[in-house]
């Protein structure tokens, strides 16, 4: 006899999934169960179990993100149902295709008070694109088919409730009787292109432009050979967003990287001189580094139409996917011949380069310098490396020290931020590409919120990888440091130890404990041999890299509140106060001499141009 869950697991598996990560309990007990007795006969999913239930969603977005297939998670009742709501906010506010399926008590408890049952439909409401409880049998098709279709086209996540009775229930062929719908495990094409009308009018603002920008996004993944014909075409400078950077290759010489608090001083520039903005399959949110408005007509290409025209006013918003359209768009464009808008572009990216090299360079009392980390790891990333970078400080020196060249990978939680999520993501990129290296890179803060246990599921599963190397990189700051900065530059407060420190923990030692190699790292004179023994030993490493807590992640233009909010900050009597003022200075005089030398280089190269 064939039940709910036998069909169910069928089902998911006619949707292409192979894989998914999940977290037992009673209230999915018997979809579990089916799960096991799939596994036994051979004909199961891969079941993935870390060591919660919020990791388990945080790997499902992941590999959405990294695979471009629905993610799958899987949890009991309200308990995990709850935990689970993180990793899916992910999804949504970063756009990724994710079905997690969820138990709840039986049907007659619904609505009784009884235990760990819980309106989970209405929890779920504002996360999810589409929710649904199934409470019969002939339901269930129409309700996981439309769960995978909607993530699908809607690009977030969808929620199955499947109450535990039914869960158990036999599962009966489906014949035509009213009320009941017969669906079909077919995927709709998500390749969308804009009317020809559009497509012209779109040629025809780019085509008008001298000075042309793209903004480009994870929308954008897979368009990187479009994408970059295109900027070719319009003579155009390319910005990604962060979570956009592996779309374009750095070796692209007029690929500022990115914008904003945590981008380069290139990408600032075109922004202010740009005279056309094109969107490609991002909703940048940080309006306020966007052009002036008028300053530039603006086109965005998008599959989420709600996003689109919402952080500056465009001309065009283009409903499509970003291949597809450009695809369309490239025969219309025209060849520029004036190239010099992309010639500043690459030679402002020499100097701001300079410049990360000499930050990354400078030396501090009280640690190791976290950008040196940074730099050295990228001069030593190899082919098909998959980066991933946490919310914090980490987010900052992966924006401006990591350059992903073509064929590597790297991402973070966007749009929500979450911390803790580069550790899910490493090990969900390692399981969909076994055979790739990759580097996690987290603080101490996220990797003590749950990043430790993760140590014990790659311990679980290493041994089913093609390459075992995964390397994690712990910032030990023993401070949740960009919430440090943050209440110094936006509120004028000095940092108060009793929320921002972090206890101090043996991570190297934490490692080895578990069976891994671990690195400790006290003095920027060790940075590069961890690194060369890390990517020379095949299997975990973890290094415990000693940082400075006061090194300042600098924004490329230092605003007038910025440096404000600082000095108040400092006056109130901020704890750090000495060293924040000296190392600060430090970068800040390093800043201000690459700056000064880039600007004569480039001046001289051009007068010997010119002559």
């Amino acid at each position: 006899m064939a039940t709910v869950s036998d069909f169910v697991i069928q089902r998911i598996q006619e949707w292409g999934v192979s894989r998914v990560f999940a977290f037992p309990g009673d209230g999915i007990g018997e979809f579990d169960g089916a799960l096991g007795k799939a596994d036994r006969a051979g004909e199961g999913l891969k079941y993935v179990r870390p060591t919660h239930e919020e990791i388990c969603s945080l790997m499902a977005t992941a590999h959405a993100k990294f695979t471009g297939e629905v993610g799958v998670c899987i949890a009991t009742s309200s308990p995990g149902a709850f935990h689970m709501l993180n990793g899916l906010y992910d999804a949504k506010m970063d756009n990724q295709p994710v079905v997690a399926i969820v138990g709840q008590q039986g049907l007659n408890a619904l609505g009784t008070f009884t235990q760990q049952e819980n309106n989970l439909e209405r929890t779920f409401e504002d996360v999810a694109v589409y929710v649904q409880t199934i409470v019969s049998p002939q339901q269930a098709q129409a309700v996981i088919d439309t769960a995978f279709r909607t993530a699908r086209v809607r690009l977030g996540p969808a929620v199955v409730v499947i109450p535990h009775d039914v869960q158990g229930m036999e599962m009966p062929e489906l014949a035509p009787a009213n009320w009941v719908s017969r669906s079909s495990a077919v995927a709709p094409s998500i390749s969308i292109v804009p009317p020809q009308s559009e497509i012209v009018k779109a040629a025809a603002i780019i085509n008008a432009g001298s000075k042309v920008t793209f903004i480009v996004g994870h929308g954008a993944n897979g368009a990187t050979d479009e994408v970059l014909k295109a900027a070719e075409l319009a003579g155009a400078g390319l910005i990604t967003a962060l979570r956009g950077k592996q779309v374009v290759p750095s070796e692209v010489p007029y690929h500022s990287q990115q914008l904003g608090l945590l981008g380069s001083l290139p990408s600032l520039h075109q922004m202010s001189g740009c005279d056309t903005l094109v969107l490609l399959g991002t909703n940048y949110p940080y309006s306020q580094f966007l052009p002036e408005s008028g300053q530039a007509r603006a086109i965005q290409v998008d599959l989420k139409p709600e996003q689109m025209g919402l952080r500056y006013p465009t001309e065009l918003n283009l409903w499509g996917d970003v291949k597809a359209t450009l695809a369309a768009l490239i025969p219309h464009l025209e060849q520029k011949t004036d190239l010099s808008w992309q010639t500043t572009v690459s030679d402002e990216m020499i100097e701001w380069e300079n410049e990360m090299e000499a930050q990354a360079m400078l030396s501090f009392k009280d640690g190791v310098n976290p950008r040196r980390v940074y730099h050295e790891l990228n001069k030593r990333l190899p082919e098909k490396a998959i980066v991933t970078a946490d919310a914090g400080t980490t987010a900052d020196w992966y924006g401006h020290h990591i350059r992903l060249r073509r064929g590597m990978m790297g991402d973070l939680s966007g749009r929500l931020a979450t911390m803790l999520a580069a550790m899910p993501y490493a090990v969900a990129a390692k399981f969909a590409y076994s055979d790739r290296p990759v580097i996690c890179t987290i603080g101490d803060g996220a990797f003590q919120m749950l990043g430790m246990n993760e140590l014990i599921t790659i311990k679980k599963y290493m041994k089913e990888w093609d390459n075992p190397q995964l390397i994690i990189m712990v910032l030990h700051n023993d401070d949740l440091g960009q919430v440090s900065w943050e209440m110094r530059t936006e509120d004028g407060n000095p940092l108060w130890p009793g929320s921002q420190d972090v206890e101090s923990v043996d991570y190297a030692g934490w490692a080895e404990l578990v069976g891994f190699k671990g690195i400790r790292v006290r003095s920027d004179d060790e940075v590069e041999a961890a690194w060369d023994a890390a990517f020379a030993h095949q299997g975990v490493t973890l290094i415990d890299a000693y940082t400075s807590t006061n090194v300042p992640p600098l924004p490329p233009h230092i605003t007038r509140e910025f440096a404000k909010n600082t000095v108040e900050a400092l006056l109130k009597g901020d704890p750090h106060g000495v060293d924040v003022i000296r190392d600060s200075a430090k970068a800040l005089v390093t800043e201000g001499i690459e700056r000064v030398k880039g600007t004569l280089h480039i001046g001289q190269d051009r007068t010997e141009t010119d002559g």
